[in-house]
């Protein structure tokens, strides 16, 4: 099947030649004439398999083909996304796929000054991708007005309702235009998606061209099991070790991020990082500049885990797994993406097992674990399988303890003693008595030696007692 026959017009069939698209991806195939014919649509597909193409390009014709010109402040496609970089992605699709066409398009989100957004949107735009954040303080200042919207598209819906866009996503339905085209795309559907689905399409479409969660099968994926603590050497040694000279690595926090990236950069590596801290001016340069190949190495925290396009990206590594399993689908899909090869590593610590067995469970395989040499994990990782379980290893039985052996009779001093190893009040050393010892060596013991008798005793009589400490032996008379 070729573009051609999908019913798409001659400068988009040029601009999709241009750009290399030979043969339309199963989405598209089945999303393309939906969108032309109107319809709501409820697309998944596992990431890198071309959603975007498959609602931009039929909205573009429909934009070219039909309604009157955008009025001032209006917008006729509104597509709402989850982060800035995702909105600029989007748009830069846009831009391509419609070169040539008499179209204004433009994108909006927060971490930039509002005004240039406003003078923009001022003569009205035909396409307007935007944060929901920043679409509804665009609309509170009567910079936008809904009332032209002809389609909504929701992209990485799922990753909206995860950063807490839910209060702003329900308010920007009810000030757009019922009579509408809505479109879902995303890589995952949970059960809150597909409820609030239910309450915004009308008679949808329901595409799914492969199993909900899965990976690219020519992504190789495996684990590496080692210490929290020494994640960071084992990152450095791997990437000396296997010559990694291309890689987006993923951690859990801005200080990890900008922690990985120094020590990159102290061993010579181009690098740049992306999370929350920076301005968007800066995150934008740094995906710019990894893209072109001027950045090797790109430490990123979530922020950038959803919809980046970066061509022929051969590595992903995780050195901290995600907290939600879906997360890790997205950050592997950078990779292998477009039919191409790509390769996913994990450092695994034994706190985040939990998170292994619910990714596993997520993409219904149990991934390979390796050990490095020199970096074997002392807190061993529990096992996991396909079904979320952690499998814990059987307790040794305990071996059977000794009878106690009986002890002599000890003086009184000797029984309070035995297992005090701190000194006795009075600054004086415990003793075990006479003809006594304690359990065990013990510093702080001393023994007395015997008194000896005074005198010779008579033959036949017995010892004299022995002199009293402090005081004197009385002679027999």
């Amino acid at each position: 099947m070729s573009f051609a026959s999908l019913g798409l017009i001659d400068p988009l069939l040029k601009n999709a030649q241009r750009l290399n698209y030979q043969t339309p991806t199963p989405i598209q195939v089945k999303a393309i004439p939906a969108v032309l014919d109107g319809r709501d649509v409820m697309a998944s597909a596992q990431t890198g398999t071309g959603k975007t193409a498959g609602f931009a390009l039929p909205l573009l014709q429909r934009l070219v083909q039909q309604g009157p010109r955008v009025s001032s402040n209006r917008a006729r496609v509104l597509v709402l996304v989850p982060t800035r970089e995702l909105a600029e992605q989007v748009l830069q699709s846009f831009v391509d796929y419609g070169e040539g066409l008499d179209l204004r398009m433009t994108a909006a989100y927060g971490g930039v000054s509002i005004n240039p957004q406003m003078m923009k949107l001022r003569k009205g735009v035909d396409v307007l991708v935007a944060t929901p954040g920043r679409l509804l303080d665009l609309n509170r200042q009567n910079a936008v007005q809904f009332d032209q919207i002809e389609t909504l598209v929701l992209d990485e819906a799922d990753r909206m309702l995860d950063l807490g866009f839910a209060r702003e996503l329900d308010a920007v339905f009810e000030a757009l235009p019922a009579a509408r085209q809505t479109l879902l795309f995303s890589a995952t559907f949970t059960d809150e998606i597909r409820a609030m689905a239910a309450s915004i399409l009308r008679s949808p479409v329901d595409i799914s061209v492969s199993p909900p969660n899965v990976t690219a099968s020519k992504i190789r994926q495996w684990v590496v099991t080692v210490d929290k603590r020494n994640k960071p050497g084992l990152f450095m040694h791997l990437v000396a070790e296997k010559k990694w000279t291309h890689a987006l690595v993923f951690v859990k926090t801005r200080d990890g991020a900008d922690y990985l990236s120094a020590m990159l950069d102290e061993a010579g590596y181009a690098v740049d990082t992306i999370h929350g801290d920076k301005p968007q001016p800066a995150r934008l340069r740094a995906l710019e500049r990894f893209k072109t190949g001027e950045v090797h190495m790109l430490v990123a925290t979530d922020v950038a885990a959803r919809g980046l396009d970066i061509d022929a990206l051969p590595l992903v590594i995780n050195v901290d797994l995600p907290i939600k399993p879906q997360d890790y689908v997205h950050r592997i899909g950078r990779t292998g993406r477009a039919g191409s090869s790509g390769v996913a590593v994990s450092l695994v610590c034994a706190d985040e097992a939990p998170q292994l067995a619910a990714i596993e469970a997520l993409i219904g395989q149990t991934l390979r674990r390796e050990e490095v040499p020199g970096f074997e994990a002392e807190h061993r990782v529990p096992q996991t399988s396909a079904t979320g379980q952690i499998i814990k290893k059987p307790k040794k039985p305990k071996k059977p303890k000794k009878p106690k052996k009986h002890k002599a009779l000890q003086a009184p001093e000797a029984v309070q003693g035995i297992g005090k190893k701190q000194q006795p009040q009075g600054g004086k050393p415990a003793t075990g008595g006479e003809g006594t010892s304690l359990s065990g060596p013990n510093p702080f013991s001393v023994t007395r030696p015997r008194s000896k008798p005074v005198g010779k005793p008579p033959a036949g009589s017995r010892k004299p007692a022995d002199k009293p400490v402090g005081g004197r032996s009385k002679r027999p008379r």
